[in-house]
Parts: C-alpha cells; structure tokens; sequence
C-alpha cells in the first residue's frame, strides 16, 4: 500500500475526515457549458504504513493543460453546534455537532500536508471559460511532495529520494461551443450591510465600510448569480428584538420641517453606482414594516431643528397617518432618484412585511399595504408568506412561499411564482445547511426549472448576528448563531480578513443549481422543453417535487452529460 491515497472527487461530496470518500474515475471526462464554472476535489490523506515517518511533507499542486487557470483552495472543517433542527429527516450526514467540511480558503502557501488517517480536501475549480475554447482539454494534476524543508531557524532539511513522492491524477474538460443564456430568475439573498460593520468594527457608511460593501457585492451576481439586492433605503425592520433596533445604515438623508420632509440620495447613489458595476439588476427596497406582522413602522432616522432623531420606529403604528404622510413625500422621491441611478420602476422592488401568518395578522398586512399600494404602482410588491389565505384574499399578488409550503400555490397557478427556505424548511425539502449532502442543496436549479419559478429569495447573504440581532457573533465559529438556526443558515459567505468573502461550499452547491437551471432553458432553445423534461426524468420513480426529487450526487453529473449529449446531437 502506498504510503499516500491522492484522488479526485467530484464538487457534490462533503470530504469528511474520517470516512474515504467516493472518488471519480482516472481521466473522466466533465462536459463544460461556457458560464459555469466546473469543479472538482482533490482528496488526499497519508495511510498509516510500517515505515514511521519522520515529519509531515508538504505537497505542491500543478494544474497542467486546462483552458484557463484553475485555482485551487482549502476544503476546512467547520464547528456545526447545531447541525438541524427538531423537525428533521434522515438524510442529514449528521444529527450530533460535528466538524463539517465547508470552508473555503486560499492553500497555505500553495501547499498541502496529508496527514495520517484523515482525509482532507482541495477544491480546484476552473473559472472563466468560453465558447472559443471548445473542445476536449486533457488535464493533469499533478502533486508533488517537497525535496527539502526549511525550518523556523532557517535551516534546511533534504529529503531522501526514496521518501519523495510524486503522482498525476487526470481529467478532461470538454467544452461545448454553445453559452449559457442570461438567468432570468430574480435572486435576492439578503445583504445585511450593518452586519459587516459591527464584524469589521468600521463606522457606518464610512469610507472604509464603503469598501467592504464594494467588496461584498462583487461576487454576488458575477459569481453566485444573486441579480438583486436588498437596498437600505432605511435600516431594514428584520430580525430585530421588540422595541431594540439594528446598527443604523439608512440610505437616505432626511430632514423634517413640519409635516415637510426633504430628500437627499448621495449615499444611495453610491449604492447604486456600486451595484451596477457587479451586475444587479434589481434593487430591493428594506421592508416598510415591521416584520411578521406589519404592526408598525420601521426605525427612520430625519434631522429635525438641526438634531438628528428617530420619527418612526417602534412607538408608531403602521396605520399612523403621519407615517402616511411621510411616505407620500419619500416614496415617489425615492422612485424618482432610483430611476435617475439606473433602476425605474420596473426593477426596484417592493415590500410591506416579512412572513405575515394567521388570521390576527391579516387585518394589520391590510392596512399596511394600503398604506404604500398606490405609491409603488407599477413596481414588483413581492413579501415571503407561506399563508395560502394572504393571497386568497387577495393581500398578496406576488407571493414568496416557502419551498415546504408551495403546494397550494403551484395548484392556484400562479404565474411568476417565487419561492424560498429558511430556518423552517428542514425536513425532506432543499436547503443550503452543511450538515445536508450537497445534493439536497442543488436540487434547487432543476426544481425550479421543472417548476418555472419566476424569483428565489434567502434571508442571509451575509448575517454575523445571533437571533434577533442581540449580539455580534463570529461566524467561523458560530455557524447558526448562537444555536439558532442549523448551521450554514445565516449565511452564504464568511467575512474574510482582509475585507473581502470568502466562499463556502454551501454557496458552490446553491450555484452550481442555478447553472443547472441555465444549462435546462439553453437545451429548452435548442430541442424544446419535452425533450428537456424527459431527460429530467428519466430513471426517476415517481413525480419530482420539492418533497420528492434525486438526492444521489451521480444525479446531477449525468444530468450534465445528457444535457450535454443532447445539445451536440442536436446541432450536428
């Protein structure tokens, strides 16, 4: 037995440190849509053999042949306190807190260092490429153990020949000729900005914050496909304890005279400025009123006398007249500024109050939309609600149902129907949890496909804080807050030291679901949706719903493949 085990995985399996991993075969072919970006894992572990080894060898990594540069990261374990909640399945990898691949990070010095009977991970991914690079590219990886150490005092160690070690593991990348369309869901996975700046200890809506929003919302749309953002015009009203308040990051300047209130839009200019250079192709207004319920109005801070001071927050009604006088001023300035920054009416989006439920909550939505319906005419209102009734009655147009509540909202036949998942949706549906296979995560893309979903909507691109943000939480090491939420909830990106996120594998999966998406409407073009839909199918027992859908990684690979196969027998 070799005294070291190097193989590929694909970018579907959690590498745990105790179990060896299924691996993919020497030389796989992967078929490449121009768009995406295709991954794999390099595992690596040192077997315990006779010989006893004499320090850990450090290993470099080359990527031969590919068409663009990969780049290659860190696969790292993660504290998972709280893997999921009571209302559960069996498909977890685990129930109990575990360490749980998810993490990941640039290689320590482009190195790695197996370690015995414990398997470990790279991911090397291959962004950037395509359609002028069609074709099969051969590539090998080939890894490499050091012939010398340098130690802390700067003196060197040579490594016997006979303890180097040398391998190349193979693949092909084959590269169709054909580019993805444009996505045309709206996804929004909402950016808490005052998170970053209490993680990052920086004043709000200063100039060093300002970088790190920059920063964040880079890879959003380019990267993780999230085309619309969750805009604080003023703090937004969600999670947020009774009669507390968030870290203030309002957009809008507002001073008050009287009943007359004046506008000023610099700041929200700049985000404006920010969000079309990444991509955003929609604004998504903070709520304008309290969440689960809409019983009053959201904190808005206006100078009034020269005095900067709160005008409506907790204390206010969201039925107040004077809250309807103040919006029949802001909102049509509000729509008129963001028209002037790129965004008209047709791509800013609206709410009143998030998850509304029940019959005592009904009147209060009513009377809170009513307050804001005839302002925002001809603009997208769209609030997560898994309460049939809401709509029924005629409250919601454009619900968000949650992926365990859609049912009745497919049967009713709503056109343009969004759809998401939180905290609650924990059994047998999609989610992004670590402690869930990556399977159940990108199942998501071929949901939504076979479903026409118009618009996916999660609650945490990026939140640091406990539950109701009481606290400041460190996400390295609190994964679900302070266990409220099953880890991998709160967020899609960690907050990297130097000002910028860091990927994790929970968000490679979500995006790798929205490329399947893609790559399904591209074979749609080309030999129509029944073709399509029979190969969604094929094999599969039963009806594929958000309940009941393919949960083996080996699934979506081959889907991949006779997607791929179909396209070029088509265009032949």
């Amino acid at each position: 037995m070799s005294d070291y085990d190097f193989f590929l995985t694909d970018s579907l399996e959690k590498v745990l440190p105790v179990a060896r991993p299924r691996c993919i075969e020497d030389g796989k072919s992967i078929p490449v849509f121009p768009g995406t970006i295709p991954a794999v894992q390099l595992v690596y572990a040192k077997n315990r053999g006779e010989k006893r080894a004499f320090m850990p060898l450090p290993f470099s990594i080359e990527v031969e042949g590919a068409p663009v540069r990969a780049e290659c990261r860190s696969v790292e374990l993660v504290p998972v306190d709280f893997p999921s909640n009571e209302k559960t399945d069996e498909g977890y990898i685990t129930h109990d807190p575990a360490m749980l691949p998810d993490l990941l990070v640039p290689l320590n010095e482009g190195k790695i260092i197996p370690q015995t009977n414990q398997y470990n991970a790279v991911w090397i991914e291959f962004p950037g490429i395509t359609a002028s690079q069609k074709g099969k590219h051969n590539v090998k990886i080939v890894i490499k153990s050091d012939d010398k150490i340098v130690f802390g005092n700067g003196d060197e160690f040579r490594v016997p020949e006979n303890a180097q070690y040398k391998t190349c593991l193979n693949l092909t990348l084959d590269v169709l000729g054909e580019t993805l369309p444009a996505q045309t869901l709206l996804h929004t996975q909402w950016f808490h900005a005052d998170c970053l700046a209490s993680y990052y200890r920086v004043v709000p809506l200063g100039e060093e914050h300002w970088k790190i929003i920059d920063a964040f919302i880079e890879p959003m749309m380019s990267r993780y496909g999230i085309n619309t953002l969750l805009t604080p015009v003023f703090t937004p009203p969600l999670d947020t304890a009774y009669g507390t308040e968030r870290l203030t990051v309002q957009l809008a300047d507002i001073a008050k005279q009287g009943d007359v209130y004046t506008f000023g839009f610099e700041k929200l200019e700049r985000w404006c400025r920010i969000s079309k250079k990444h991509g955003i192709t929609h604004l998504e207004i903070a709520h304008l009123f309290s969440q689960w319920g809409a019983k009053y109005t959201p904190k808005i801070m206006a100078k009034e006398n020269g005095m900067e001071k709160k005008i409506f927050g907790w204390d206010v009604p969201s039925d107040s007249p004077e809250y309807r006088k103040f919006l029949e001023q802001f909102l049509p300035a509000l729509r008129t500024a963001c028209a002037q920054f790129g965004y008209d009416k047709e791509h800013t989006i609206f709410h009143v109050s998030d998850e509304p439920h029940g019959d005592g909550q009904m009147e209060n939505y009513r009377k809170a939309k009513a307050q804001i319906a005839d302002l925002v005419e001809g603009s997208l209102i769209v609030d997560a609600l898994s309460d049939f009734n809401f709509y029924k009655q005629g409250l919601v147009e454009h619900p968000v149902p949650a992926n365990d509540a859609i049912t009745p909202f497919l049967e009713a036949g709503i056109k343009n129907l969004w759809v998401y998942y939180c905290v609650g949706q924990s059994r047998r549906v999609p989610n992004r949890f670590i402690a869930l296979p990556s399977p159940r995560t990108r199942a998501m893309g071929v949901l939504m496909y076979l479903y026409n979903i118009a618009g996916f909507l999660q609650w945490g691109y990026n939140y640091y804080y406990s539950a109701l943000s009481k606290s400041l939480v460190d996400p390295y090491l609190k994964t679900g807050g302070l266990k409220d939420w099953p880890g991998g909830d709160p967020f899609l990106v960690y907050p990297g030291a130097d000002g910028k996120p860091v990927s994790s594998i929970h968000a490679e999966a979500h995006r790798e679901g929205l490329e399947d998406m893609r790559i399904l409407a591209l074979a749609e073009t080309i030999k129509g949706r029944d073709a399509v839909l029979k190969i969604i199918n094929e094999g599969f027992e039963g009806t594929m719903t958000f309940f009941h859908y393919p949960l083996e990684a080996s699934y979506y690979t081959e889907l991949r493949e006779k997607i791929a196969a179909l396209i070029r027998e088509s265009i032949r």
